[in-house]
């Protein structure tokens, strides 16, 4: 069994909550720190339960007192003056700090594979990757400069019980459900690494307190890498619909007729993305051992969604664009 204490900030998100289950069943003393809004996921018993708004110093300072943790995570930054506040916060005050990351801050589209931590970062069509950049920059100067004792973790696309993988959500399974087309961007051939959060937890878990850890990056990724057609008709066939109607539609495409939808294809999705994952294996071991197969995370999606309809949103503008661009590039499929 641990003795580690560790902070989460945030920790009730998608990735977060199996994390916090990890920990938890390995023995780690957890703290939770959030606005305590989400109750979509339950955390385990055990869990010491703070409120505070990550964003406000002053209000995360009032709610840890004088605590010292051996691993502080923050789930929940994404721009360098939350990191920066972070660092003036948590200096002197763990022995590690944990960063979340995103394994799309890697080279977009990358110019060889796998992928490994060394991959220069760098993605020119999103936003979000290139804040992550940012903040991991933070963090390795003040690490260089000033030994703040940060770890960087990258995830990919990582999902949970709760999570439909694809943009659209529950719009996609309704309109399989009902014989409808979806659309599916590019070809569907682009291979897709796909991670269950309960496998990125181990990986995780294993990282905290690791002295070889610190001031190292790490991604936390599945070996399984799907076809984005593979992803649609297994989820399809979770939902008991064994022929979806596909309609393959080019990113570029989709970009123009709805530019968030199109930021995260193009800065992301659109292209294959494998990832060695030898540095993590290395320093956990057990990562990788057992993991959950996307047959298998797909039938609890489904299960989850179908367990709790009060979460079957249908988003009517989705709804309609997906008719649009189905009607644009199948015009019989309508």
């Amino acid at each position: 069994m641990s003795n580690l204490k560790a902070l989460f900030i945030g920790g009730s998100g998608r990735i977060s909550t199996s994390c916090v289950r990890e920990a938890v069943r390995q023995g780690i003393e957890v703290t939770v720190l959030n606005r305590g809004a989400d109750k979509t996921r339950v955390l385990p018993e055990g869990v010491t339960r703070l409120t505070g708004d990550s964003n406000d110093p002053e209000s995360v300072l009032a709610a840890i007192g004088d605590e010292h943790y051996d691993a502080v995570v923050n789930w929940v930054n994404f721009v360098p003056e939350q990191v920066q506040r972070d660092i003036e916060v948590f200096t002197g005050r763990c022995g590690q700090y944990v960063f979340i990351s995103s394994a799309s801050a890697y080279q977009t589209p990358p110019a060889r594979m796998p992928v490994v931590e060394s991959t220069p970062l760098k993605n020119p069509y999103w936003q979000y990757s290139r804040d992550k950049i940012a903040c991991e920059e933070l963090l390795v100067e003040a690490y260089r400069n000033d030994d703040f004792p940060m770890t960087i973790v990258r995830p990919s696309h990582t999902y949970d019980e709760t999570m439909l993988p694809f943009d659209g959500g529950w719009t996609v399974i309704e309109r399989m459900r009902a014989g409808r087309p979806v659309v599916v961007p590019g070809d569907g051939t682009t291979l897709w690494t796909i991670t269950h959060s309960r496998d990125f937890a181990v990986g995780f878990t294993g990282l905290l307190g690791k002295e070889a850890a610190i001031g190292e990056p790490f991604h936390i990724t599945g070996d399984e890498a799907p076809t984005w057609n593979q992803i649609y008709r297994r989820l399809a066939e979770a939902a008991g619909v064994p022929d979806p109607e596909l309609v393959h539609v080019a990113s570029d495409a989709i970009a123009a007729a709805d530019p968030d939808w199109g930021a995260g294809l193009l800065g992301d999705k659109a292209h294959t993305m494998i990832f060695d994952n030898t540095k993590i294996k290395t320093l956990v071991p057990e990562f990788g051992r057992s993991t959950t197969p996307f047959k298998e995370g797909a039938r609890e999606v489904v299960a989850w969604y179908d367990a709790h309809p009060e979460h079957k949103v249908v988003v009517p503008e989705v709804d309609a664009l997906m008719d649009r661009l189905a009607a644009a590039y199948a015009p019989r499929a309508l």
